[in-house]
């Protein structure tokens, strides 16, 4: 039987979620990189964890990641993976919203 849709949605957004949150564990390693997270986000400590909770927190931690070269190099050896599967996580994801 093939996969649905929905369950290639399912999967490109759960994919997506661990690829946020293993950035989001680099940028708890590297607190110079979360403290520039934060201020540009506007998000605090505290407001972290209800914004996890919304879909476009997904897109936005993998576009800050996205935005620079040296985090993104950085992270993707540590997570070891390919800097372009988080480019490519990002465009599924806003393809599968459309």
């Amino acid at each position: 039987m093939l996969p649905s849709d929905h369950d290639n949605r399912t999967e490109t957004q759960n994919r997506a979620e661990t690829l946020a949150a293993l950035a989001l564990a680099y940028l708890a390693d590297h607190p110079s990189d979360l403290d520039r997270f934060f201020a540009l986000t506007g998000l605090t400590p505290g407001s972290l964890r209800q914004s996890a909770s919304d879909p476009s927190f997904v897109v936005g931690v993998l576009d800050y990641m996205l935005g620079d070269e040296r985090l993104l190099t950085n992270f993707a050896a540590r997570a070891d993976i390919a800097p372009e599967s988080v480019a490519e996580a990002r465009r599924r994801l806003t393809r599968d919203d459309s």
